[in-house]
């Protein structure tokens, strides 16, 4: 019989950002690296790929160490992972459409429900919380404007 396989999802996944992290640090060539002195624009881009090569290589090794590989999902936890990736879409989807604070206020419910918060209230507070505090930190704070949508 052959040797099987330790590639796993995870292997994969860190192979990718291998890729990433090199092509990074090679992009980050033609915006012109500089030196320490005088940095140039792809100066930070360039550490950043090389912070990305440099972890998943190391999380690839400790992956191939590691004696067996979990399942990538466990029981019942792939409906709650759709869900959420639903949402996530929907987000990004409706961002634009109907604004910031009202769709953020919408998905971090969604996402304390499918984390099953209890109650009503505490979801709600999280999510009023969260998006208002985010976005007066943007919107009045650092004077970065966030999607207001057909409502704003």
């Amino acid at each position: 019989m052959g040797k099987e396989s330790k590639i796993s999802a995870e292997g994969v996944f860190f192979l990718i950002l291998a890729a990433v992290g090199t092509i990074v640090m090679i992009l980050s060539h033609k915006y012109g690296v500089g030196t320490l002195r005088r940095p140039g624009p792809g100066l930070y881009p360039l550490f950043i790929g090389l912070a990305i090569l440099i972890f998943s290589v190391l999380l690839l090794i400790s992956g191939f160490r590691s004696p067996s590989h979990p399942a990538l999902f466990e029981p019942g936890s792939l409906k709650p992972f759709l869900f959420m990736s639903i949402v996530f879409c929907l987000w990004i989807l409706l961002m634009p459409i109907l604004g910031y604070v009202p769709v953020t206020l919408g998905v971090t419910f969604a996402v304390c429900k499918i984390m099953k918060l209890e109650g009503l209230w505490k979801p709600l507070s999280i999510s009023a919380g969260t998006a208002f505090f985010i976005y007066f930190l943007f919107d009045y704070w650092l004077y970065i404007d966030l999607p207001k949508g057909i409502l704003g």
